[in-house]
C-alpha cells in the first residue's frame, strides 16, 4: 500500500487492488472510497485531523470494504448513491457485471487478491442523488454516472478543477489516457457516462484504477479497443 501526494490538499491511497483519495479542508478530511476490507486501520493512521465523511463511488468491495470499520473507528459519515445504497448496506446483492470475454480472467484475478468473506457494513448510510452538493473542496457536486453499477457516482470540485470518477473511467496501462472502466452492468451506459465526465473539462481526473490524469481529455471513440487495466476490480 502506498500514499502519493497529488495536490497540497489531495493524496492518493493505493491498495493491492484499487485506490482511494483523501481530500483535506483545514482540520477535516473527506475520503473518496474506502479500499478493501482490512484497510481501515492503515487509512485512519494517515488521515490528518478528523475524518468527516466517506463518499463511496459505488458498491464494489474494493471501494466499500473498509468503510464500515473506518466509520466505526472515526465516527465519519458514510455516503453513497441511493441506487447502490441497498447493496452497500448488504440488504441485497449488487447486480453482477456483464463481462466481455477478455474481462473474465482479469476479474477472477482481482477477486483472488481481495479479502474473502463478508466485511463490516456501515452502521449508517446517507443516500445521495444526482446534483447533490457536499461541503468539501469548495463545494463538491455529485454526478450520477450509471453503467459500471446502477448507482455509480463521480464527484466534481469545480473550484479546484478536480474530478473523482470512481470506476466509470480508468487510466490505460499502455499510455495513461482515460478509457471507460471495465466490469460494467451496462457498457452502453458506461460509455455515455464516460463522455459526460469528459465534458466537465477537469484539470485533474482521479480515476478508480490507474494513475490520475492531468489536464482536460477527449473521450476515445466507442469503437477503440480498450486494453485491460493492470489492477482491475
Amino acid at each position: 500500500m502506498d500514499v502519493i501526494a497529488l495536490l497540497p490538499r489531495l493524496h492518493l491511497l493505493r491498495f493491492p487492488v484499487g485506490q482511494a483519495y483523501l481530500w483535506r479542508d483545514g482540520d477535516e478530511s473527506t475520503l473518496i472510497d474506502a479500499g478493501p476490507a482490512g484497510s481501515a486501520g492503515w487509512i485512519a493512521a494517515r488521515v490528518p485531523g478528523r475524518l468527516r465523511r466517506i463518499v463511496l463511488t459505488h458498491f464494489h468491495e474494493d471501494h466499500v470494504g473498509g468503510a464500515g470499520e473506518l466509520a466505526a473507528m472515526t465516527g465519519a459519515e458514510v455516503l453513497a448513491h441511493r441506487l447502490d445504497a441497498p447493496a452497500v448496506r448488504g440488504e441485497v446483492p449488487g447486480p453482477p457485471p456483464v463481462f466481455e470475454d477478455w474481462e473474465r480472467p482479469l476479474h477472477a484475478e482481482a477477486l483472488r487478491q481481495l479479502p474473502q468473506g463478508e466485511f463490516t457494513r456501515p452502521p449508517r448510510l446517507t443516500e445521495l442523488s444526482d446534483g447533490d452538493h457536499l461541503d468539501f473542496g469548495g463545494g463538491a457536486r455529485v454526478v450520477h454516472v450509471p453503467g459500471h453499477t446502477p448507482g455509480s457516482i463521480a464527484l466534481h470540485l469545480p473550484r479546484h478543477g478536480v474530478l473523482f470518477t470512481g470506476d466509470t473511467v480508468a487510466a490505460s496501462p499502455t499510455d495513461g489516457m482515460p478509457v471507460p472502466g471495465v466490469f460494467n452492468v451496462d457498457r452502453t451506459q458506461t460509455l455515455a457516462s464516460y463522455v459526460q465526465l469528459a465534458a466537465l473539462v477537469p484539470n485533474l481526473t482521479c480515476v478508480g484504477h490507474g494513475a490520475p490524469i492531468m489536464g482536460a481529455w477527449t473521450p476515445a471513440p466507442a469503437s477503440t479497443p480498450i486494453p485491460p487495466p493492470p489492477s482491475p476490480a
